[in-house]
């Protein structure tokens, strides 16, 4: 929606002498909800926090991480520096793009867990990338890596997660006062199509930033897709997948999204990445 109708509606809603509590109820909510579906669309949404508190929820999730050494188990940098200097390498190659917002001001800090079971990569707010050595010896190329860690950069550049915080706040305000006005089932609507959409919004998003990001920075545009074209055939998806299920559609999205960037397929490095997926304990 244009932004010239919600702040009329902003002007109703402190101006008017003539609408009644109810009414002021109503218009308050069309303005919140309103701004959260058009953000939700958009696959971004509103952001109350500001851009320091994804550094300090980074830094806490980080820390509650290392203090978790049997769920997250960490991979010896002191014995893996080879691996850790070739997955860092492509971070920075991704940052080094200009593409990546807060590039500057994120810690962009890359973790590996030992983990071979597990099929997953995951990012904090502030820039801390995880990635599973399950994932490493599981993909088959650099570019398909790079993809994965484009999706992860994006979901923290984006500041997804404290967007989601917003959402989350901005919905409970929103279903008490609707509670108010005795309007429960709607309230609880919203709030499940919002949070599904929401989250499969921002999945979108991070895909498409993945592909912008590569493209940018010489890779396969589409690496990401070969994630989920070897994912279409494990009998039981990894977390990575909950919030968008269908690695199909999503596959057709990335190719469509690479084509309109004007960005055709390159050749894939893959012998480098074989070497070093081979040091992997």
């Amino acid at each position: 929606m244009p932004n010239h109708s919600l702040n009329q509606l902003s002007f109703i809603f402190l101006k008017s002498t003539m609408t009644t509590r109810k009414m002021r109820y109503i218009i308050l909510f069309c303005i919140l909800f309103m701004s959260i579906s058009c953000g939700m669309r958009r696959g971004g949404g509103l952001n109350f926090f500001p851009v320091s508190k994804d550094v300090k929820l980074g830094r806490k999730v980080t820390a509650d991480i290392e203090d978790k050494a049997e769920e997250f188990p960490l991979l010896s940098e002191e014995e893996n520096e080879k691996v850790y200097s070739y997955i860092r390498n492509i971070v920075d190659r991704l940052l080094a793009t200009g593409e990546v917002r807060y590039h500057d001001r994120f810690e962009w800090q890359v973790k590996i867990i030992q983990d071979d079971e597990t099929l997953n990569a995951f990012a904090t707010p502030g820039g801390h990338l995880y990635l599973y050595t399950g994932l490493i010896k599981f993909l088959d190329t650099e570019d398909q890596l790079a993809g994965v860690l484009g999706h992860e950069i994006a979901h923290a550049a984006q500041r997804h997660s404290t967007r989601l915080m917003t959402a989350s706040m901005g919905l409970t305000a929103l279903k008490i006062v609707a509670i108010r006005q005795a309007d429960n089932t709607f309230a609880d609507f919203a709030h499940g199509l919002t949070n599904l959409r929401f989250s499969r919004g921002h999945e979108s998003e991070a895909d498409r930033y993945s592909v912008k990001y590569l493209c940018a920075a010489g890779y396969n545009p589409t690496g990401i897709a070969g994630f989920f074209q070897k994912m279409e055939g494990q009998k039981t998806p990894p977390d990575f997948l909950n919030t968008h299920p269908n690695p199909r559609r999503r596959i057709s999205k990335i190719e469509k999204y690479a084509d309109k960037l004007d960005c055709p397929p390159k050749p894939e490095k893959t012998l480098e990445y074989k070497r070093i997926r081979k040091l992997l304990p």
